[in-house]
């Protein structure tokens, strides 16, 4: 039985703090869930969800021995789910270990203050998509395990390494080509593929920072045909990932 403890102890996983603190997060929805067990790279430690779900999901389950189980009614998922409509199922998972990564021989993402959490989450798996193995992030983009950026990586979580650090001294320690997306530069259909690439993608109001910018070789842009200000920045990331990669 889910207890009150247990439900603040899982209300508090929505904030950031105590997500840092504990190691741990949440996912909700079946798809995700699912995904982030199948992936073994998350240890799983509760599994809450309505009877309907568990009893479809049993043969399954049984598959991932380790995590406690409760079952709850739906106004008691209602009550720890960030979700408008809670959708049968809620984990906790512990936070992995982010991995050092060789760049050379590979694209990697870098991010530039993207703090929309929905914007974040659909670039890690668009990244996924495109076979991006590692998104370096600088400290003002959102957290990986924002329950909104959990939500829209839709599993992808568990196959992208995300890294958080100084991004200006990290590209200065990377001898790599580094490609900027911004508003004037060459425009992305004129690139060819890359192999070994650093792709810069700023935040979604004020851009690339001037001081990551003086570290770029070349901007690059999406070419504007209609009358918008600016695209978002995660279909900005797709279009230009569909190009180089």
């Amino acid at each position: 039985m889910l207890n009150k403890t247990h439900t603040k102890y899982i209300q508090s996983l929505h904030h950031k703090k105590f997500r840092d603190e504990l190691g741990e997060f949440i996912a909700e929805g079946p798809k995700v869930v699912l995904e982030l067990l199948d992936s073994c790279e998350f240890v799983c430690l509760y599994i809450i969800a309505v009877e309907s779900w568990l009893q479809m999901n049993e043969k399954l389950l049984q598959t991932y021995p380790g995590p406690q189980v409760f079952t709850v009614k739906d106004f008691e998922l209602d009550k720890i789910s960030l979700l408008t409509t809670a959708n049968n199922v809620l984990a906790v998972f512990k936070k992995k270990a982010t991995a050092a990564f060789i760049p050379e021989n590979k694209i990697t993402l870098v991010l530039d203050g993207i703090q929309d959490p929905g914007n974040f989450g659909t670039i890690i798996r668009t990244a996924d998509w495109f076979g991006i193995e590692n998104i370096v992030c600088s400290p003002a983009c959102a957290d990986m395990y924002n329950p909104k950026v959990v939500q829209s990586t839709m599993g992808s979580l568990s196959r992208i390494n995300i890294v958080y650090t100084n991004i200006e001294e990290w590209l200065q320690q990377t001898g790599i080509n580094k490609y900027a997306a911004a508003l004037h530069g060459t425009p992305v259909n004129d690139c060819k593929k890359l192999t070994e690439a650093v792709i810069i993608i700023g935040n979604e109001g004020k851009g690339i920072s001037d001081a990551v910018m003086q570290l770029t070789n070349e901007k690059i842009t999406i070419p504007k045909i209609g009358e918008a200000e600016s695209l978002n920045a995660a279909v900005a990331t797709g279009i230009i990932l569909a190009q180089v990669c």
